[in-house]
């Protein structure tokens, strides 16, 4: 079992707060999620996680214009330099003071800052330029403004800059110290908090938005300038900004909450605290289109270079969304859960993950792409469980509103549901691996209720239990059921022959969290007192004990009295998972901490810290003594009413309240924790649902070097003067050894088609899984389909014996050749269902057209036309070429989220 995870990816929430925007290409999105930063690619469809993080949440970010440096800011103003290119962090630094905007210069030779009520200039960080002690170098300070800046905007050639404050201003400053005259305005007149404020294209207007919905035009012009005659000239020292044009958007109660301007369209985009956002065309102030995203505020708004695709996020309830308002069609709408996420479940492929949260939620998210799929919100309460059926076409879940569901993942609907014959909440779920019987258990009953999934009948209640039932788990491999109850027992049933296969394990602390061993021969079980307990089955003895205490690091809270060290809240495992090979167990519970242990040595492997994010209760191990007052902590004094904004006082939540998804209003710091743990059935991961979101963990094997056989003799030259000779046996294997990715591609695709069978059965056995796992991976992303399945179908009929008795080396590679093949049926089922009505006439067209002598075409004896077998070939190729690439383009469209099921199918 390997052991060296990293953190890959960040799932399950895509929008915390501070503004998102797009690189410069127009195909990326960046996003900020809690202390980290997310950047979803539109076009390939894929999204990634930066794997630095902040201390605290990130307040704003942005992108220099080449699209080289990434400058994050977190609400301390402690800001982090990123090589965007390469996802290396460059430089940390403090600016010291809160910083409410970020903005890059068109040159990308400076940046600004808006600082309270400064506006702070500096140096991009260049190698180009004079080598520098720092790497941030402050060019310029002003100020001016009487109230906190809200915006920043730069002109097109870099010149001038302009500042929005909540002093009802803006005020518009010059880089250049020459022209420091030329720019010395202030533009007043608002009656509200000045949102925004744009150049037009040729920079001859401005355009100021503020919060009580008036859009402002200015010009530099003359005081007197219409009652001049033709030919004078006008005197320049009369010449300022003038207001020209006054325009209101009309909103009722609502208020601007963010606004954009894209000069070389003159569209200017505004979102309103009720949800809603327009679109207007300037100068004329067309009103274009007038959409909502919600009933809550649009938080940020942001348009690519292009103008075509428009982002907006929301915080409330984590929402983004990109727009493309010419065709009014949406590219991407994901949103995140309310609610903390209380399980989750790996699909047998290992290539989506289910996530089931407090707001009773259902989420199907895509591992490869990051992106959510569907949601099913039947559940009326919290959902507890989650388990897929071993075929992964049927997904079960169990939930406090006394029901257990189950789901088909094909048409995407709910078909079964199943209730006990008094109503009880159910706090956890097992699914037998056939499908064909579903387990759930209560805090409420004694009893295990069984039903079957055929029938929809309650089959059998299991008694036994003297306390709560409170975890299930079944054997993958038989119909072993282990059960742990609140008194302090395991059971172990067999399903179908129901009887208890031994008599109930006995522990000395309550269990918090059951797994069994794939095979089904252990149960492992974590407890109370911070121990994870190893049982045979079979004979009903503990074969081993790991000790977890010292291994967690458990953050100390705000509110506490004592030290972390003595903290004996979370000092435990709540959720726990074997690995596949039965080899590795992970834990993980109400601390920061994720624990890898070696079950047969008993030793602890890695530890993985959750989260480093301040604002979260639990992940410091010492308080900030400078902020301990004879009131307790400053960051726990509530400071809501001190806010100059009405709705920042007005807090409508409920005191205590420790869940929700609106960080920055609760009373109460959320804790970090994670609900869930689950290993990939590719071995090559695992998932945490947490705090943060569903943190994926990952093996990278594209930059490990793990040569066989390794000598002198084997060098790229080498393997490329094989393939030249024909030698691709001998090529293949030297290409493994070298372990380059580019080599074996080359060498893959150059195998003629009548050699692959000779190949396949010639290769030694020790590469079969390597190329088995090469070819799955590729596939997903080639076209050629038929050259792969080939490949494949060769291999596993040259060495399904030996496939058949190593099993467990093959479990990662044929894990990712099975997400291959169900990959290409569900196009080629698709392509048929799209295309079946074209066939249908096709076929039924009758043979009256007349043919001519240069048509290959030849009617036959029902008049029919038939082509010429070269043509009908040429012509089927074009079509399934067209086919799967249209639907293609519909699956990876990230827009099925809360659309029908049939919607989504296609």
């Amino acid at each position: 079992m390997k052991s060296d995870f990293k953190f890959s990816n960040l799932l399950g929430t895509v929008y915390r707060r501070g503004n998102v925007l797009f690189s410069r290409d127009g195909t990326q999105l960046l996003s900020p999620v809690g202390n980290r930063v997310s950047v979803f690619d539109l076009i390939n469809n894929k999204s990634f996680t930066f794997e630095y993080e902040h201390r605290k949440n990130i307040a704003c970010i942005d992108l220099n214009p080449q699209g080289t440096l990434l400058l994050s800011v977190d609400e301390d103003g402690r800001a982090i330099l990123v090589n965007f290119k390469a996802r290396t962090v460059l430089h940390h630094f403090n600016f010291k003071e809160k910083v409410s905007d970020l903005k890059f210069s068109p040159d990308g030779k400076l940046f600004a800052l808006a600082c309270g009520r400064f506006l702070q200039i500096w140096k991009t960080p260049s190698v180009t330029e004079d080598r520098q002690f720092a790497p941030f170098v402050r060019y310029r300070v002003h100020a001016g403004h009487f109230a906190n800046i809200i915006s920043l905007t730069w002109s097109r050639d870099s010149r001038f800059l302009i500042s929005t404050s909540k002093d009802l201003t803006a005020r518009i400053w010059s880089i250049d110290s020459d022209e420091k005259n030329l720019a010395s305005m202030t533009f007043a007149g608002h009656r509200d908090y000045v949102m925004g404020a744009f150049f037009s294209q040729d920079q001859e207007q401005i355009y100021t938005v503020s919060k009580d919905g008036a859009l402002f035009q200015w010009e530099y012009t003359a005081k007197d300038s219409d009652l001049l005659e033709d030919g004078e000239e006008p005197d320049p020292s009369t010449f300022s900004w003038r207001i020209t044009k006054k325009n209101y958007f009309y909103a009722s109660q609502a208020k601007v909450k963010c606004a954009t301007f894209h000069a070389s369209s003159n569209i200017l985009i505004v979102g309103f605290t009720n949800g809603e956002f327009r679109l207007y065309e300037l100068p004329h102030f067309t009103l274009i289109q007038q959409l909502t995203m919600g009933q809550n505020a649009v938080n940020t708004v942001s348009v690519n270079h292009s103008g075509e695709w428009l982002a907006f996020g929301s915080s409330k309830l984590g929402q983004l969304l990109v727009y493309e308002w010419q065709s009014e069609s949406y590219i991407l709408k994901q949103q995140g859960h309310f609610d903390s996420a209380n399980a989750l479940a790996y699909s047998p492929d290992g290539s989506r993950v289910v996530t089931a949260s407090e707001d009773g939620r259902i989420k199907l998210w895509d591992v490869i792409s990051g992106f959510c799929l569907v949601t099913f919100k039947e559940h009326t309460s919290a959902v507890t469980a989650v388990q897929f059926a071993k075929r992964g076409q049927l997904l079960f879940s169990s939930s406090l509103d006394g029901t257990v569901r189950v789901w088909d993942l094909i048409r995407y609907r709910n078909f079964r549901t199943f209730t006990a014959a008094e109503r009880i909440p159910f706090n956890c779920l097992a699914a037998d691996p056939t499908g064909e019987v579903v387990c759930a258990g209560s805090v409420d009953s004694f009893d295990i209720h069984v039903w079957s999934v055929q029938t929809g009948q309650l089959v059998e209640t299991l008694s036994g239990h003297e306390g709560p039932v409170s975890c299930l788990s079944f054997s993958s491999e038989n119909s072993v059921l282990a059960s742990a109850s609140w008194d302090k027992t395991i059971r172990i049933w067999s399903i179908f022959s129901r009887s208890q296969q031994v008599e109930p394990l006995e522990l000395y602390s309550d269990v918090l969290s059951i797994s069994m061993r794939p095979d089904g021969k252990e149960v492992a079980a974590s407890t109370l007192d911070g121990q994870i307990l190893l049982f045979n089955i079979e004979d009903g003895k503990q074969v081993g004990l790991i000790d977890c205490k010292k291994d967690i690091i458990a953050g100390r809270h705000l509110e506490d009295r004592f030290t972390a060290k003595n903290s004996a809240r979370s000092k435990f495992f709540t959720t726990i998972n074997y690995s596949f090979d039965g080899l590795s167990i992970v834990a993980g519970g109400n601390n920061n901490s994720i624990c890898l242990y070696d079950v047969p040595n008993e030793v602890l492997l890695k530890r993985f810290i959750v989260s480093r994010n301040m604002s979260l209760n639990g992940t410091m191990e010492f308080l900030n003594s400078s902020k301990m007052t004879e009131a307790g902590s400053l960051d726990l004094i509530d400071r809501d009413a001190e806010n100059s904004d009405l709705e920042d006082r007005i807090d409508n939540t409920l005191p205590g309240s420790r869940r929700g998804g609106d960080l920055s209003t609760r009373r109460v710091r959320p804790e970090i924790r994670v609900t869930s743990l689950q290993f990939s059935p590719t071995a090559h991961a695992f998932a945490a649902a947490s705090t943060e979101g569903l943190l994926i963990y990952s093996v990278d094997d594209t930059l490990i070097f793990d040569p066989f056989d390794l000598d002198m003799d084997v060098t790229p030259q080498a393997v490329l003067e094989a393939l030249k000779e024909e030698e691709h046996l001998s090529a293949l294997i030297m290409a493994f050894r070298l372990n380059e990715e580019y080599l074996i591609n080359q060498v893959y695709e150059a195998v003629p088609l009548k050699d692959i069978s000779l190949v396949s059965s010639s290769i030694p056995s020790v590469y079969v899984p390597r190329l088995l796992k090469f070819i799955g991976d590729f596939a997903m992303e080639s076209q050629h389909i038929e050259f792969n399945l080939i490949w494949i179908k060769a291999l596993v009929s040259s060495h399904g014996k030996y496939i058949a008795n190593h099993k467990h080396e093959f479990a990662s590679a044929l894990r990712a050749v099975q997400r291959f093949i169900v990959r290409v049926s569900k196009e080629v089922v698709s392509a048929a269902n799209d295309n079946k009505y074209a066939y249908y006439f096709l076929t039924s067209t009758d043979g009256s057209i007349e043919k001519e002598d240069s048509d290959p075409e030849i009617a036959d004896s029902d008049g029919e036309l038939q082509a010429s077998e070269e043509d009908e070939v040429m012509d089927i190729s074009d079509e399934e070429e067209g086919w799967i690439g249209f639907t293609e383009k519909k699956d990876n469209l990230p827009l099925n989220e809360d659309q029908d099921s049939d919607e989504e199918l296609l």
